[in-house]
């Protein structure tokens, strides 16, 4: 997908709008992970370099009880100042482009920044189908020349300040294009899917079968192995007619996982399940607390027992599978990988990929914070900075933040 980036236009004297993705975990009013303002460095220091007037918007949270301080962007303009090591200003006005922004707006000079509040402070930002917040959108753009956009964690939102804008960034005749982060998500991702490199391996894990129906039916068409973990792999060992005892399990999916299986066999295509099962009498309560478990085989988990990680024969067959794979996409963890007794699944299949003489993607989410927490993020060839994005990505979606863009 060719789309017009921030290398196809130039900057110089113009007023950029630049949709970041600044959701960052807030404590006590202090940013716990940054990893998004620096994901969003390089975009924002090229524009900088360009002599752009750089105006920055992102959401951060829910926002469900209203505007607050809790939820202001305040503490991401501190953040982003230090990055830089220039001055951002912070517009602090709930309206987001109300008359602060605009005379804040009117007042940059080449290479400043400021940073609008909170976009869903605006009930305008977030918006349902066909009725995006058409005011909203046009008060953004009337603020700025040209739209860039490098919030991939947002871009499966058809938010006003996410793909809305671009109408009217476009009919002043400015440009809309995406950034640097976006540039690589949509590489990434889009060649994995549609041009991997084969043995192309697809590793699927988290709780629920129900939340990647179409991520399985879409990657068993593209991939050669698909391999499936976590708490949606007993609703599989369910359709084969195993025992799951107390584990995860989706009735009403049953009869999906027994097509899913048909489809792989009829396409050739290899589909792992675990064959063996770290059980234990309950959740762990706190998650991260003690836990006494037993592996057993995933066709005799016992009626009283819950499988909470893959065993070690699986997670020896899956590291095998990996090994000889070319590209490698993993989205989901093996099992409860909060809690250091039930991580081991996951951390195998985050050590497999690390070893592997592959490109390796980690669809954003658990995953990610996965990798992360295991120090073998490095290892990797791209960590996608968004879960619900990347999972739309895989399943074949469009999503609006990129079919906003300019093509080029």
């Amino acid at each position: 997908m060719l789309k017009k980036t921030v290398d196809d236009f130039s900057a110089q004297g113009k007023r950029v709008l630049v949709r970041c993705d600044f959701n960052v975990p807030l404590k006590n009013g202090e940013i716990t992970d940054d990893t998004r303002i620096v994901a969003a460095l390089p975009t924002i220091k090229k524009l900088i370099n360009d002599g752009g007037k750089l105006i920055l918007c992102s959401h951060l949270g829910k926002v469900k009880e209203g505007p607050n301080e809790k939820e202001s962007l305040a503490p991401v303009a501190k953040r982003l100042s230090e990055k830089l090591g220039k001055e951002v200003k912070f517009i602090h006005d709930y309206n987001v482009t109300g008359e602060e922004a605009t005379a804040a707006v009117a007042a940059m000079q080449p290479g400043d920044v400021i940073l609008l509040q909170n976009t869903r402070f605006r009930g305008e930002e977030e918006t349902k189908p066909n009725k995006a917040g058409t005011k909203f959108a046009e008060e953004l753009a009337e603020l700025a020349d040209d739209y860039v956009c490098d919030a991939f964690g947002s871009s499966h939102r058809a938010h006003a300040s996410v793909s809305v804008v671009t109408e009217f960034i476009r009919k002043k005749g400015g440009n809309c294009a995406v950034g640097y982060l976006m540039e690589k998500e949509i590489a990434f991702l889009g060649n994995a899917v549609e041009n991997p490199v084969r043995p192309f391996v697809a590793i699927l894990g988290g709780a629920k079968v129900a939340d990647k129906l179409n991520v399985i039916n879409n990657l068993l068409e593209k991939c050669d192995t698909l391999i499936i973990g976590g708490g949606m792999a007993f609703t599989f060992l369910k359709a084969k007619g195993y025992e799951v005892g107390n584990s995860l399990l989706d009735t009403e999916k049953i009869d999906y996982c027994k097509e899913m299986m048909e489809k792989a066999e009829k396409l050739g295509k290899k589909l792992l399940l675990p064959v063996d099962t770290v059980v234990a009498k309950a959740f762990p309560d706190p998650i991260d607390g003690p836990v006494d478990t037993c592996v057993v085989d995933s066709d005799k988990i016992p009626a009283d027992l819950e499988g909470l990680d893959i065993g070690p024969k699986t997670a020896a067959l899956y590291a095998d599978a990996v090994k000889s794979a070319k590209t490698v996409v993993w989205n989901g963890p093996m099992g409860v990988f909060e809690n250091p007794t039930l991580a081991k699944g996951t951390l195998s299949v985050a050590q497999a990929l690390a070893d592997a003489d592959a490109t390796t993607i980690i669809g954003g989410g658990d995953s990610a914070a996965a990798v992360n927490q295991m120090g073998l993020a490095d290892k990797m060839s791209h960590i996608s900075t968004g879960g619900g994005a990347s999972l739309e990505y895989l399943e074949g979606k469009e999503l609006p933040g990129v079919v906003a863009a300019d093509d080029k």
